[in-house]
C-alpha cells in the first residue's frame, strides 16, 4: 500500500536530483533526473523523465518520455563528444553550459493527467490539467488544460470536459484536498459525473 512516509521505487530504478510527493510511485526500470512529482502521481514501467515537474495525480504510462534531450543541431557536429567530452579525452571536461541550457528547458505536466503509453512530452511543453495525452503521440508544443491529443505531432482531438465543466473543475481544485477529505468524497468520484459532482462538492 502506499503512504505519505515516501515513494514507492520499484527496482532497477535511477532516480536523481529528484523530489517525489505523498504517495507516489516509480516503476520498474525508470530513469528520473531533476524530476519534482507531485503527491499521489506515478510513473509506470520504464519511463524516462528528465528536467519536468508533474503534478498532483499524474498518470503516466510505461514507456512514456517526457523532456528528452535534444542534440546541438547548429554545430559541425551533432554528436556527444561535443558535450560528454570527458568520455573521450582525460584531458577534456563536459562542456557545463549546455548541460545547464538543457536543466532549464523544464517540462510541465498539469494536475490529474494522463500521459499515454510510449508518449514523448518535448521540453518546454505544458500539459494543462486535466489534459490527456494518447499513447504514441509526440507533444510539441503546450496542451490546454482539460482536452485530448494524439498523434505525430501532437494535436486536440477532441475535449475531454466541454470548457464550463473544466473551468469549475479547475477552480475547485480537488487535487488540493486533504487526504482525509478524498477520502470521503471517493464514492462521488467513482459514480457522480463530473457535472453531479461539481454541484455536490461546491464547483
Amino acid at each position: 500500500m502506499l503512504d505519505a512516509e515516501g515513494p514507492v521505487i520499484g527496482p532497477n530504478c535511477e532516480v536523481r536530483e529528484s523530489r517525489l510527493g505523498r504517495f507516489t510511485e516509480v516503476g520498474e526500470g525508470t530513469r528520473l533526473l531533476h524530476v519534482a512529482m507531485g503527491d499521489y502521481s506515478y510513473c509506470d514501467r520504464f519511463c524516462d523523465i528528465a528536467h519536468a515537474e508533474i503534478g498532483r495525480f499524474g498518470n503516466i504510462a510505461a514507456f512514456v518520455r517526457i523532456g528528452p534531450t535534444d542534440h546541438p543541431l547548429r554545430t559541425a557536429s551533432l554528436h556527444h563528444f561535443l558535450y560528454r567530452s570527458s568520455k573521450y579525452w582525460a584531458d577534456a571536461e563536459d562542456d557545463p553550459d549546455f548541460f545547464a541550457q538543457r536543466r532549464s528547458r523544464t517540462a510541465r505536466i498539469g494536475h490529474d493527467t494522463w500521459i499515454g503509453h510510449s508518449a514523448v512530452v518535448k521540453p518546454e511543453v505544458t500539459v494543462g490539467h486535466g489534459a490527456v495525452v494518447a499513447a504514441g503521440a509526440v507533444v510539441t508544443r503546450d496542451v490546454e488544460p482539460y482536452v485530448i491529443v494524439a498523434g505525430v505531432p501532437a494535436r486536440v482531438i477532441r475535449d475531454r470536459q466541454p470548457r464550463r465543466i473544466a473551468e469549475r473543475l479547475m477552480a475547485l481544485a480537488w487535487w488540493d484536498w486533504s487526504h482525509e477529505r478524498l477520502r470521503a468524497a471517493l464514492p462521488d468520484f467513482r459514480t457522480l459525473r463530473a457535472e453531479a459532482f461539481l454541484e455536490k462538492h461546491g464547483g
